[in-house]
């Protein structure tokens, strides 16, 4: 019996030795000592930074984000990352402003642009001219099988205007003013004046957002829609310029909108009216950029293949609030993601000078215009630095600094999203490392193609994705602050950022120097290739 059990604890004992070494060998060690900068006080230092009020929320091609952008460039050539643009840091992306120059003319006297009149700016991009002599004043604009504001009137070919106030229920259930607009298309007027009921209560915010010029990313897509949409000019008018149509007439808004709502009839009517306007787009070139930091690989064989890091360094700005807190300071939105590749940058490096630096290349990169619509890293997908051929898989990370009412009880947790969606093998490495080294909660809820959030579709790794290549993307979910100004440094689980970095420091270790980079197995629907 005594003898027996002596045999038991040998055994136990070897099992146990035999564990703790399998697990000191899936640690390794090199990765380990290289990922000490990564911490919680490395992070408030940058993030500190980035989301200051200094910076003004870090808007896309505004004072604020060419500062990070500086802030981040000269952090890469310090730690010593190359600048893979020709020697340079910045990849420029194409970005441009569209404003138009806006005339409208009636009888003759000019109107006053914002104050009298704007724009619908969807239906001049290619620019407009017309002139007529009469106008038609078509009532909500309606029609329908026992309504029409169109009854004995052929509308193609005239300058129709409608109220743009909401129908009452008693004539139509088609109450929205775009709804209408698009009912009155059809029709083919020359163009289309809406009366806007606002414009006589125009506060000076919303006057400086209609003088704000959008910005579009200037790449195919566009250029195909600027030569598609014609459309058919529409303007808004003010309840003055209106009556100053109407006054041939000797009528005025008032007075036939009162006439429509109590009888529940069309009063409908032409009048000799001359009336010129024209719009022509203009487009301004925008400063932008993507910031790219490169780590050479040391391995002559696999340095060709690259790893690509990322983050969107970009935010919201500055809103338009008369009082209290104009700044959208993008803490966890996106500068926790940002501080996370600056971090793990350093690290690479510091292995790299130690002689440990990884087998394959790693690109650093922030990228810009993400809240407008993933552009910088659309833009980088079209406009590759290195092949994406040699790209062998996207590590971004988008909010790591907070969590979600889902986590409230324990913050030891990210969304991981895409990891299975094109390699088997990728899902495998990235539970494996955090097995390995970190030991979180990865919550994969959101780790498929039909979530109603879209958030596989929503962040800058779609845009390698797209092409084919494998994907992870970091994220602790959506907070009560989220594009709000409240998203501040004060509210960032610091602890838990340089531990969400960690795991794709971890994980980016073992996809550096694999012998094999991710498999790519399945379709782009899920199914597995044959």
């Amino acid at each position: 019996m005594l003898k027996t059990q002596v045999m038991k604890r040998s055994f136990l004992y070897t099992s146990l030795v035999l564990l703790l070494g399998c697990t000191a060998v899936a640690q390794n060690k090199d990765a380990i000592k290289f990922s000490q900068t990564i911490t919680k006080e490395n992070a408030y230092k940058h993030l500190s930074v980035l989301a200051s009020d200094e910076y003004e929320g870090r808007g896309t091609g505004v004072k604020g984000g060419w500062m990070a952008a500086d802030y981040i460039k000269n952090f890469f050539k310090e730690i010593g990352l190359k600048g893979p643009v020709n020697g340079d840091y910045f990849q420029p992306v194409d970005i441009i402003n569209i404003g138009n120059s806006q005339i409208l003319t009636i009888d003759g006297q000019p109107a006053e642009a914002i104050k009298d009149f704007y724009n619908n700016r969807t239906s001049i991009t290619k620019g407009y001219t017309f002139n007529a002599n009469n106008v038609l004043f078509a009532g909500y604009g309606v029609k329908t099988e026992t309504y029409s504001d169109f009854n004995g009137f052929n509308v193609a070919g005239k300058v129709v205007m409608i109220l743009g106030d909401d129908v009452p229920k008693v004539i139509s259930n088609y109450n929205t003013v775009s709804f209408r607009i698009m009912q009155v298309s059809k029709e083919n007027p020359k163009a289309i004046l809406v009366v806007d009921p606002k414009m006589g209560a125009m506060d000076s915010e919303t006057k400086r957002s209609l003088e704000y010029q959008p910005m579009v990313l200037n790449n195919q897509e566009h250029k195909e829609r600027k030569i598609k949409d014609q459309g058919i000019p529409v303007i808004y008018i003010s309840k003055q310029i209106a009556n100053q149509l109407l006054k041939p007439a000797n009528s005025n808004i008032d007075e036939v909108k009162s006439k429509i709502d109590t009888n529940r009839k069309p009063a409908s009517v032409e009048v000799a009216v001359t009336v010129s306007a024209s719009a022509m787009p203009t487009e301004t070139k925008v400063k932008a950029d993507n910031v790219l930091g490169f780590l050479e690989g040391s391995d002559p064989k696999l340095k060709n293949e690259i790893l690509v890091i990322t983050a969107h360094y970009d935010h919201i700005g500055l809103t338009g609030a008369q009082t209290g807190d104009k700044v959208n300071n993008g803490a966890d939105d996106d500068g926790s993601g940002t501080t996370g590749v600056m971090m793990i940058a350093e690290a690479f490096m510091k292995a790299k000078k130690a002689g440990k630096g990884p087998k394959r290349s790693i690109l650093f990169m922030t990228v810009t215009g993400e809240e407008k619509g993933l552009w910088g890293s659309d833009w980088y997908s079209e406009h590759p630095v290195f092949p994406l051929k040699n790209t062998i898989t996207n590590l971004n990370i988008d909010m790591i600094g907070r969590g979600d009412e889902a986590h409230a009880s324990d913050n030891n947790f990210v969304y991981i999203i895409g990891s299975n969606m094109l390699s088997t093998d990728l899902h495998r490495i990235s539970k494996k490392a955090n097995q390995d080294y970190v030991k979180m909660n990865l919550d994969e809820k959101y780790n498929n193609r039909t979530d109603p959030n879209r958030f596989y579709y929503r962040s800058d790794h779609y845009n390698f994705a797209k092409h084919g290549i494998p994907v992870i993307f970091y994220f602790n979910g959506v907070h009560e602050d989220y594009h709000q100004p409240g998203d501040e440094i004060s509210k960032i689980d610091f602890p838990m950022l340089a531990k969400r970095s960690k795991l794709v420091y971890y994980t980016a270790w073992e996809l550096a120097n694999g012998a094999k980079r991710p498999m790519v197995d399945k379709n782009e629907d899920g199914t597995i290739k044959k």
